[in-house]
């Protein structure tokens, strides 16, 4: 049983706080350099493209988030005690579910996009303009707003064994809100957006797979493998970061006494979905040779600057890069006290 409780006490201790600082470290690393590129690209060359849009909004959003885990590792460290006060307890613990479903809901806007750019270029063009995508991010965050509404009334402070208080999502009646809640953030946060990624990667596969266009077959080949490449990698890094969370959530809902190792594999998880904030930004960068080669030149300034539009071939998402003139550049815890996204485990 020592033997036991010295492991747990070394994996809350410091299994933990060193992932979740890996991810915050990386995550924080990866969108300033997605946001320093976007806004430096912008600046210079005056004008903004839909893409630009989605992905620095997307950026800044996970870089909120990652901005907050200090907070979070502190408590994991400090065994769930919290020290921070009432406020910030409510403040980060909103925060962090604001994140979960921003970055979904605006994923979801972005393969719309995708759809709409790459199926429908031409009708809908006058749509596509960086003010609807604007207004797009912004309802977004209206929505997430207003849909956790049930943290910004229930996260608080709660009494620890040892004397000391957590922060947690104290739902009225534990025995059917954490029920309800569990099923509601299940189905907003995940499978809701899930379903509707798939099936618009879906019908553009589709359309790509039946488009009859005057190209060269090798180049059809090419652009329907480009698109399925992305949509595949899209797709599986928002189900693999988020789903093994999510399953877990449910089959607690099942367990009245979790063991070590499903807690163990809950802290997993979590830390997984909290890996999502950390590599979309390369997740960018990986699929769009373009974008990774703007990153450099914005890192690396050389006396040439590159103009990005965005890609038809690829729905706006891989960027194509044009020269312009030369600029000068200058260089929970689980065991009842751990907060994150959702109650605590009982």
């Amino acid at each position: 049983l020592d033997f036991n409780v010295k492991n747990e006490q070394t994996y809350n201790n410091v299994l933990m706080p060193s992932i979740f600082g890996f991810i915050c470290f990386f995550g924080i690393f990866g969108n300033c350099i997605v946001i320093y590129t976007i806004v430096k690209k912008t600046k210079f060359c005056a004008q903004q493209t839909v893409p630009d849009i989605f992905i620095l909004s997307l950026s800044i959003v996970d870089l909120l988030f990652l901005l907050g885990m200090p907070i979070l590792i502190h408590q994991l460290v400090g065994n769930g005690s919290w020290c921070f006060g009432g406020t910030m307890c409510t403040v980060i613990t909103a925060l962090d579910s604001n994140s979960q479903i921003v970055s979904t809901y605006i994923l979801t806007v972005m393969t719309l996009d995708l759809y709409l750019a790459t199926v429908h270029p031409i009708r809908f063009n006058h749509v596509r303009t960086p003010c609807v995508a604007g207004a797009a991010v912004a309802l977004v965050w209206l929505f997430s707003l207003v849909s956790i509404t049930p943290v910004w009334m229930y996260a608080g402070l709660m009494p620890l064994k040892d004397g000391t208080v957590g922060c947690a999502l104290l739902l009225p009646n534990p025995a059917t809100d954490t029920y309800w809640f569990t099923l509601y953030q299940f189905f907003l946060a995940f499978a809701l957006p899930l379903v509707v990624i798939c099936v618009v990667f879906f019908k553009i596969l589709k359309k790509m797979a039946a488009t009859v266009a005057p190209l060269p077959q090798r180049s059809l080949r090419l652009r329907t493998r480009k698109v399925t490449r992305m949509a595949v990698a899209i797709c599986l890094a928002f189900f693999t970061c988020w789903a093994p969370y999510y399953i877990l959530q449910l089959i607690h809902l099942g367990v009245q006494r979790p063991s070590f190792a499903f807690l163990y594999a809950y802290n997993i998880a979590i830390s997984m979905g909290y890996a999502n904030s950390c590599i979309n930004p390369f997740l960018y960068i990986v699929l769009s040779e373009t974008f990774k080669r703007q990153c450099i030149v914005t890192v690396r300034p050389t006396c040439r600057v590159f103009r990005v539009a965005p890609s038809v071939v690829d729905g706006g998402i891989n960027l194509r890069m044009a020269p312009d003139s030369c600029h000068s550049q200058s260089s929970k815890d689980l065991l009842q006290n751990m907060l994150p996204v959702t109650v605590a485990v009982q």
